[in-house]
């Protein structure tokens, strides 16, 4: 990787690309440490705890929503606009036409994803402003409420451009890497508290040793399952148009273990977490009861996160992944799996296939998220990354390298035909 990297900014356009991306998290940063006008921050600390839904959302965040800084609701409206048109182009057959009419249809589809993202983010802003009204807002006016809900909406309507443009001029998914740098941006906090009770004895040395050895063996499991695929042989049939034979090759379907990545992390942490943010704004003996079951260090959390994930797995890889399609795409172009008939014999074994992969990497997945919080049960340790985090990080330094490698490997082509 680090060769790949060296390599790479020997490039000058690569070179270019890295530092449009550097300057982008630059920007970023800079944003994060602007509050927005008319709110005390300090009065905020409460509705920031790991096993809220606003904790999980300042995670994702890098801290900007326990800061309410400009990019408080950072991007998560644009993952909601997102994922809902994944799930709309299913239902809606116009959407479904427009997904499938090539750049221009994906065009039409990602400036309603824009359009959609506003809205949320006016929504969260609005919610925002009321959830906090009698705890941060200075001056409950009509005019800071209103300043309050276009400065949000504006901070997420910036960060969907710059991760735009670094699609465009960077290197890289724009979205991810944003994401990306707010996680990252927590570590050098979390390890000097980390290191303040290695200094005060309250952390063994060998415990903190343990835990390094553990979370780099966590990195190399998330590696494995980020990169685990199983290659369909396809095989083409010759055609002769003229004089000219066409097909006749030999390729394969990669099919991901964890088909759905990090969404369905994202989506339990959310939904968990959601009744217990609720309850605490009811002051009751039983509400708080009922809260307290749902908190982070009880077991009953850890078994529903466990069996939210695994079925947000199997919800979402069937939303992404329909066989009978690819069965149908494969038919048109003259491709076969070599031993089955082509049409509904091909779907239900890419059907039989994604299932088990499925339950294999949904299995994975829950694995992976749950083990640092065990850790952190078993150790008492503060730990730099969550499971949900950890992922990220890990999913977005692969994804990046590979667009890296990918445009080195366009460059030594061109290089070629030269």
């Amino acid at each position: 990787m680090l060769e790949s990297v060296r390599t790479a900014w020997r490039i000058p356009e690569l070179r270019q690309r890295i530092l449009f991306t550097l300057a982008m998290f630059v920007v970023f940063r800079l944003g994060s440490a602007i509050p927005v006008p008319g709110v005390d921050a300090a009065r905020l600390a409460r509705f920031f705890q790991e096993d809220t839904i606003f904790g999980i959302i300042n995670i994702i965040g890098g801290g900007n929503l326990s800061n309410f800084t400009i990019f408080a609701l950072g991007i998560m409206p644009y993952i909601n606009a997102s994922i809902i048109m994944q799930l709309l182009t299913i239902v809606i057959p116009k959407l479904k036409e427009w997904s499938e009419e090539g750049p221009e249809g994906r065009k039409r589809i990602t400036q309603i994803t824009r359009y959609g993202t506003i809205v949320i983010a006016l929504m969260h802003a609005f919610g925002y402003s009321f959830v906090i009204a009698n705890e941060a807002i200075v001056n409950k006016t009509p005019l800071s409420y209103l300043t309050i809900i276009i400065t949000l909406t504006a901070g997420t309507a910036f960060l969907m451009w710059v991760g735009e443009l670094i699609n465009e001029k960077g290197i890289g998914n724009g979205i991810s890497l944003l994401i990306f740098a707010g996680i990252v941006a927590e570590f050098p906090m979390t390890a000097a508290l980390a290191i303040e009770d290695l200094r005060v004895g309250q952390v063994a040395v060998y415990t903190v040793i343990l835990v390094v050895i553990l979370l780099l063996a966590l990195n190399v499991c998330i590696v494995a399952l980020d990169q685990g695929q199983r290659r369909i042989n396809i095989q083409y049939s010759k055609r002769i148009v003229g004089r000219r034979v066409y097909g006749g090759q030999s390729t394969h379907i990669p099919m991901k273990v964890n088909q759905a990545g990090v969404i369905p992390v994202i989506f339990a942490s959310i939904i968990i977490s959601f009744p217990a943010t609720i309850l605490r704004f009811f002051d009751h003996p039983v509400t708080r009861k009922m809260a307290s079951a749902l908190a982070m260090d009880g077991n009953l959390y850890l078994v529903l996160y466990i069996l939210l994930i695994i079925g947000f797995s199997y919800f979402y890889t069937a939303v992404q992944f329909d066989p009978f399609q690819v069965a149908g795409n494969i038919k048109k172009h003259g491709g076969f799996i070599p031993g089955l008939r082509p049409g509904r014999p091909t779907a239900e074994f890419l059907s039989k296939v994604i299932s088990r992969l499925t339950t294999v990497g949904a299995f994975s997945l829950a694995a992976i998220a749950v083990f640092p919080i065990v850790i952190e049960r078993v150790t008492g340790m503060s730990l730099m990354f969550s499971g949900t985090g950890l992922i990220i990080v890990v999913g977005v330094i692969l994804e990046t390298m590979k667009q890296i490698e990918s445009h080195m490997l366009m460059r030594s082509y061109r290089g070629f035909m030269k």
